[in-house]
């Protein structure tokens, strides 16, 4: 598997404008993850605008989601060989490997035997953002809710429910354990009741159906544009990093015989290997003072 690697995801948007202003963003986050970071860590303002544009995205969208990741101190001006771009600063670099390990590593199927990780909290009145900001941090970290403020996941993720409590500052107010499930309540049932399965195996099928046949013509021909492997491997990757962070990674033994997550999996790996050299090859002009644009 190439060392490029999908993002983080993008913060969300509200509102009637959610829709063109969060693909202008999260396709930028992609971009940054995927191909900025293979080019050095910076991009040039104007070759990122050509690169964009042609998935679709206008210039002025662009700027905008470009200013919008620097106020969050995601990106730093600096020019190079009489080039204006930006450098990915050490928050997104973070920010990006934190992606990384959900997306490449942490959502593999998690072992039925290292047992699971259970947080239980009762956090006062006082404190109910803190207590929402909780509950979203955990489902987003893959945590199921399977009773009143009890959430369960693969033990693997101890850590990170650690660092979630650490960060919020609310360790004293939860409890967590880790251990096997021994008896009583069916185990598969109770994996239902905590996570949305059915919508998670969904999305992987979409996914599937979407660009599986894409796979299939890839692998038939012969030459390949670097104008279509780019946009399509940019459209693969913004699709694709999404599915992790609702997948917990659960154990095969818990999941239905026909979960079609392995199969998402080998289609997403197949992609890129059809599609991350050839993208990449047609976005280095851009990062030359004598490529493509100025």
């Amino acid at each position: 598997m190439s060392e490029t690697r999908g993002a983080q995801r993008a913060p969300r948007e509200t509102g009637a404008q959610a829709t063109p202003a969060r693909r202008s963003r999260t396709l930028l986050v992609s971009f940054l993850g995927s191909v900025v970071r293979k080019m050095g860590g910076w991009m040039p303002i104007a070759g990122t605008v050509a690169l964009l544009a042609e998935t679709g995205i206008d210039a002025a969208s662009v700027r905008t989601a470009v200013f919008r990741l620097k106020k969050r101190g995601w990106l730093a001006p600096e020019t190079r060989e009489g080039m204006r771009g930006y450098v990915l600063t050490p928050l997104a670099l973070d920010a990006l490997a934190e992606g990384d390990e959900v997306i490449w590593h942490a959502r593999e199927p998690a072992d039925l035997g290292d047992g699971w990780c259970f947080v239980n909290f009762s956090v006062p009145e006082s404190a109910r953002s803190q207590r929402h900001r909780l509950t979203s941090h955990l489902t987003a970290l893959g945590f199921g809710n399977i009773g009143s403020a009890v959430w369960i996941a693969p033990a693997r993720m101890l850590p990170a429910a650690r660092r979630a409590l650490a960060e919020l500052d609310l360790t004293r107010h939860c409890a967590v354990f880790v251990g096997d499930y021994v008896a009583g309540q069916d185990l598969r049932e109770m994996v239902r009741s905590g996570w949305d399965l059915d919508g998670i195996d969904g999305r992987y099928r979409e996914f599937a159906a979407r660009y599986g046949p894409e796979a299939e013509r890839l692998a038939a021909t012969a030459s390949v544009g670097g104008g279509h492997a780019f946009v399509t491997y940019l459209s693969v990757l913004d699709h694709w990093r999404k599915l992790p962070f609702r997948d917990p990674g659960l154990p095969p033994e818990v999941l239905a015989d026909d979960w079609a997550g392995p199969e998402a999996v080998r289609l997403f790996e197949r992609l890129v290997a059809l599609l991350e050299g050839r993208a990449l090859a047609h976005a280095a002009p851009h990062w030359s003072p004598g490529g493509r644009t100025r």
